[in-house]
């Protein structure tokens, strides 16, 4: 989910594979199983959705994205996929499991979409997701801060993500009756495709709120600032690795 709520979702699958690719051991964890209801929330263009449904659990896709699910109805009809907004979803006591990949980094107001999976879950229902945890991007973050001060421009009120530890958001899901069984924090440098391109094309898809707070006249030159000051700790040879640090989770809601 952007800032706006606006993606590319072209660019999304092309040039950001590894957001789903990087997950595959996540849906193994959910272990999806034959005539589940099982809900994805923030499914993107719904490749993982369309992954666990091969395992012939009954899969609901929602995305706060019209662009997502657009992309996502035509790559896989056969889905049902919702446009939704995960702090009002509307489900009650529908769902075996709700799954989640690299979403909810992107919702500061967690105890929202706490509440609204609590509520979607049937009693003993599991939780499974994976999203940037505390400490995500830490290097990147540092340049995208510093070039905006390199230009003269006040970061205050441009970082737009949410990274909680794990006492956090394993305390928020207690909170909502859900009960954690497996919390993981840990690192995950990653590759981004489009070679030496390829941090600028990161921040053309997910660093909106970052570069929308620059004169449009001065766009590029942020760009360049942020690689130069990200290039000692994230360039590698011919690519750029951004230091991602991932929260795992697994939650079971209480029985009554």
């Amino acid at each position: 989910m952007a800032p706006s709520g606006k993606w590319d979702a072209g660019l999304y699958d092309t040039k950001h594979a590894f957001v789903w690719e990087k997950a595959r051991g996540l849906v193994e964890l959910l272990a999806p199983q034959q005539g589940e209801r099982i809900l994805d929330l923030g499914c993107g263009t719904a490749q993982l959705s369309a992954e666990i449904a091969t395992q012939g659990a009954l899969v609901i896709g929602v995305d706060r994205s019209e662009e997502m699910i657009r992309e996502a109805r035509k790559k896989f009809p056969h889905l049902r996929l919702v446009v939704c907004d995960a702090r009002t979803m509307p489900f009650c006591a529908g769902f075996d499991a709700i799954f989640s990949n690299a979403v909810l980094h992107w919702i500061p107001d967690a105890d929202a979409v706490v509440t609204g999976i609590a509520r979607a879950l049937k009693p003993g229902g599991r939780f499974v997701a994976e999203f940037g945890g505390k400490g995500n991007i830490k290097r990147l973050m540092h340049a995208l801060e510093g070039a905006l001060k390199a230009l003269g421009v006040s970061p205050k009120g441009a970082n737009p993500w949410y990274y909680p530890g794990i006492a956090d958001y394993a305390a928020l899901l207690e909170g909502r009756g859900l009960e954690v069984e497996q919390a993981v924090l840990f690192d995950r440098p990653t590759k981004l495709e489009d070679g030496g391109h390829g941090l600028a094309t990161w921040l053309r898809m997910f660093g909106e709120s970052w570069v929308s707070r620059v004169p449009e006249a001065k766009r590029d030159a942020y760009v360049r600032e942020v690689e130069r000051l990200a290039r000692p700790a994230l360039w590698r040879t011919g690519f750029w690795e951004v230091d991602y640090r991932r929260l795992r989770i697994v939650a079971r809601k209480s029985l009554p």
